[in-house]
This record gives structure tokens, sequence and C-alpha cells, in this order.
């Protein structure tokens, strides 16, 4: 299109088809010689100043009405003389749109998105460069910069919005995501950090057949050694192979690991892996190691733990985007029950000072996530009903509590026994309510609700211990029994869903949702384009060069 103005004032229009390469060149040789002809009448002419004037400003790039934005995408075709004819619903820019078709099409099997940035530029340097055209450049800067608002962090919020499930895991019907649903990722993309509550359920187990096989409130049962070592070994394994394979997944993929960092119940599970390490030494076979550990296995342990506590309740207390009111949720005790296994293994290690200090760390921070959550405020998100199963996250803080304050104070007092007597009904308050935990797809992460109910076997037993009688040995047991079959129904379910039916790993959808949720109706991009026919269009550059002749006649003046 090219705009142009005659002496009169009037402005015309030349809208014309699109020529090809090698008439565009033709057209450049004959004007050419033709300027070349006129060289030196024009260089003789006496200039004027108040003649001087700038020309008005033309458009290079030509529009043809039928395509709206022939040539921002170029030919892509081998045929060159077939054009691509876009819709007239304004759903396209060039090609860049924003479903379907759109900018996320672009990313549509693209998983390099969420490879580590070091590994994107060793494998880009090995490709040759080669010159491309502006419009193929043009195209490469708008997918960087998609790739680059992917890798930014993702509000709080937006999970909520977004996703559903136990696990917020499930996106929603009306949102799109960066990536397939009917295409098979790689497999560590969808390795979950969730994966780590399978060894916190066995480590569990094994800290409660030691306390079985150990305790003076259950020597009736002569439960052998024996079945402590092996669920030990079995956790020790399964521990080292998530653990290798989630480190293979930070080397590659540590965009999607930053993903999950920012999604508000996965986040917790960052302390899953400690916990396990504190939940494996404290439930070691006595054969194995000596009755008191060395100090520096609760150093290497504690460590990564207290960092994230810097950095999750430094986010809670100053407030913003991650406040504690903004993203509180039942997954939440993750972060507070590692202050109280710490607690534990300070106490075992022989350090009973710094075990106090976590212990108070953790009571603090417990009875603010216990309230937050027990009185939503209004300003904050909203709760979703599917993330019910994890309710049971609330009987494992005060139970792991009343835990750690008997293997500090080497006595089961009043203090403990209250924390113990508030997981106890919370647990029966879960209990009547079967309803909270059916109808739900199965996922890895549900091994982490079993330790839960496991923190309340071992402290029954410990409570069984100062209080002996039928009634609380026969509530150990129990509550034993139970812990156990649903460790034994997970596992069973598990090794069906890896082996069997090998649906154990699907798509991790929860880490390919878009920053901000778009319309499908209204397109933020063609929002300015759409609301404008041709004559519209038209009628802006007239108004834009009219707006230039009106300055440049103020400047003569």
């Amino acid at each position: 299109m090219n705009v142009g103005s005659n002496s009169v004032g009037n402005h015309l229009v030349d809208i014309h088809e699109v020529l090809h390469e090698e008439e565009e060149d033709k057209e450049e040789n004959n004007n050419t010689s033709n300027m070349a002809d006129k060289s030196d009448k024009r260089f003789n002419r006496p200039t004027k100043n108040r003649e001087i004037k700038s020309a008005p400003r033309n458009f290079s790039r030509q529009v043809s009405l039928e395509t709206g934005f022939s040539v921002l995408n170029g030919e892509t075709s081998k045929d060159k003389n077939e054009r691509k004819v876009l819709g007239r619903s304004g759903k396209s820019f060039g090609g860049f749109g924003v479903n379907g078709t759109g900018i996320e099409a672009r990313n549509k099997g693209d998983f390099s998105m969420f490879r580590t940035k070091s590994t994107l530029v060793r494998q880009s340097s090995k490709i040759p460069l080669r010159k491309e055209s502006g419009i193929d450049l043009q195209n490469n800067n708008v997918k960087g910069g998609i790739d680059e608002n992917v890798n930014k962090s993702v509000p709080a919020g937006r999970y909520f919005d977004a996703l559903r499930g136990p696990e917020l895991d499930q996106v929603k019907d009306s949102e799109d995501i960066l990536l397939p649903k009917d295409e098979k990722w790689p497999f560590l993309l969808r390795f979950p950090i969730g994966c780590f509550g399978i060894c916190l359920g066995l480590s569990s187990q094994a800290i409660l057949w030691r306390s079985l096989a150990l305790s003076p409130a259950t020597k009736f049962l002569h439960v052998p050694l024996f079945i402590n070592l092996v669920i030990w070994l079995l956790g020790v394994g399964i521990l080292v192979a998530v653990f290798i394979t989630y480190m293979f997944k930070c080397a590659l993929y540590f965009e999607a690991i930053k993903r999950e960092y920012s999604h508000p119940v996965r986040v917790n599970f960052f302390f899953a892996p400690w916990i396990v390490c504190m939940f494996l030494a404290i439930g070691t076979p006595p054969k194995t190691a000596p009755e008191t550990l060395h100090p520096a296995i609760w150093c290497v342990f504690i460590a990564p733990i207290f960092f994230l506590n810097l950095k999750i309740y430094g986010q809670w207390l100053s407030g913003g985007k991650r406040r504690l009111s903004k993203v509180a949720n039942p997954s939440s005790h993750l972060s507070v029950i590692g202050n109280f296994v710490g607690a534990i293994l300070a106490a075992k290690v022989g350090w009973k000072e710094p075990g106090k200090f976590l212990w108070a760390i953790g009571f603090a921070h417990y009875l603010v996530v216990f309230v937050t959550l027990y009185q939503r405020l209004p300003t904050s998100e909203a709760l979703p009903k599917e993330l019910h199963p994890v309710y049971s996250m609330f009987i494992a803080t005060p139970a792991a509590a009343s835990i750690a304050w008997g293997a500090i104070y080497d006595e089961f007092d009043g203090l403990a026994r209250t924390c113990y007597f508030i997981s106890l009904f919370l647990y029966l308050s879960l209990v009547v309510r079967p309803n909270f935990f059916t109808g739900f797809r199965f996922s890895v992460a549900w091994w982490s609700y079993t330790f839960p109910m496991t923190t309340v076997s071992i402290a029954t037993i410990k409570y069984a211990e100062e209080v002996p009688s039928f009634i609380t040995k026969a509530l150990a047991l129990a509550l034993s029994f139970m812990s156990t079959t649903m460790v034994c129904i997970l596992f069973v379910s598990t090794l069906l869903h890896a082996f069997v039916w090998q649906t154990l790993f699907p798509n991790d959808l929860a880490i390919a949702i878009t920053k901000k949720r778009y319309n499908k109706d209204k397109k933020p991009l063609m929002k300015r384009w759409t609301k404008q026919s041709p004559l519209s269009f038209v009628t802006s550059i007239r108004k834009h060069h009219s707006g230039d002749k009106e300055s440049v006649s103020d400047e003569e003046k």
C-alpha cells in the first residue's frame, strides 16, 4: 500500500497486488535507469529554503485487503505463486494467534522451552549460523519473547484459577496449556516432585515397625526387627532412585523445576527429600547403626530445611503475592513438619538445645498455618473443594510435635499429650468423613498422605508407654494396622499403574499453564486491528499525514 499526496492536497491510496521477487527486481532496475537519466536535471535546479519539505512517510509494507497482513510469515510453500489467504475473523495476526494456530501453537511439541538455559546455549552453539530473511528473524524474535515469558514465574493465584484436583495437577476445561495434551511428553517432564511422597510413606513405616518391635507397650506382639530392616532398605533404595532421577530433571529441565517451585502445593514437597532422610536416620535398624548418631548427619539434613524455612516463611511474613493467606493449603504443613522431625533427630544425636530451637519455630508457624486454614479470609484465594484428600496433613503436624517434645525432654508430659490429643481428634474427624478420599484419580503424591496416619500411630505408641492400658494398646494396634494397610494398598496400586497399566506418570499439565488466561472470544493481540476495517485503516493513515503536513507548515512559519 503506497500513500501519497498531490499538489491539490488530496491523498491518494494505491492498493495493488503483491509482486513476486523477479517482478520487483525488474521494476527496481527500470526505476534506477529512469533516475539516472533525470539526475543531471535534478541537480542543476536551484534550491530554495522554503520549498524544502519533508517527504511524506510511505508504507514500504504492502497490504492486501483480502488477507489482512500477507507478508509477515513469508512464503513457506513450495509453490511461490500460491498465496496464503488468512481469515477475516481477526483471529490471526500474520500467523501469530493466541490459541489454536497462534502463539501457543508454535510451542506445541516444543519441549525445549522448559530445558535448562545452559543446555540450550550449548545446543545452539553447535548449529551453524545462516542468514535468514527479515520476516524469519521477526518470527524468531517473537518466539524468543514467548519463551522468555514462559520462563517467568507464574503467580500463585493463577494455579488455583487454572488447575483442579487433589494436587492441583489437572487443567480446567476452559484453560489452554503450552504443550500438547494428546502427545506423550519426555519422561523427566512427567516426573513430578510428588514422587518423594513414596519415600515419605516407606520411611515413616520403617520408624513405625521399629517402634512396634522395641516399645514396651507392644512387646506382647513379638514383632521381629527383620521387618524394620526390609522396609528401611526398600525406603533407601527408592529414595536413591527418585533422588537421582529428579537430579537429572534439575540438570536438563530446570525451567520446569522453577514452575514446580512456584506451584502453591508442590513448593512444600521440596522439604520432602530431607524429611525422608531424617526419617531413615531415625528409623535405622539397631543392628546397623549405634543408638546415638553422629551430629554431622543432623547438620547435613537440617541445613536445606533451614534455608527453605527462611525463604518460605519470609514470603509469608513479608506479604505480597505469596503471603500465607493467599497460598495456604493443607500441604503447607509439610514445611512445618520438617522442623519437628529435625528436633527429633537432634535429640537422637544428643543436641537438645538445637532441637528446642527447631521445635519453637515449627510450633509458632504451625499455629499460624492452622488458624489460616481454619478461618479463611474473604480476601484470600478460595480453597478448592478438590483439595479434600490433603486434609490428612492436618493430623501429621501436632502428632510430630508431640513425639518431638517427648524426645527432647525424655517424657511424654502434658504439652506432648495436648498435641497428641489434637492430632487424635483431627484424625477421628477425618475418619467419619470417608467421602473426602473417594472419587479422585490416583497419583503418586497420595503416598505423602500415608505418613500422617503413621505419625499418629507412633505418637499413640508413645502415649501407650506412658499410660499403659488395654484401651491405649488397642488404639495403638488399630492405628498401626490402618496405616500399614493403607501403605500396602498404595504399594500394590503403584506397581499396577507403573508396570501393568503404565499410567503412573501422565503428562504433568500443571507446569504447562500460561501465565495469563486468554479469552477465546477476545484476542488481546488483535484488539487493535480486528476492530478496524480497511477504510478506517486508510482514514487513520490520512489523518496521520495531515498531522505531519500541519507540523511542517508550522515549522516554515
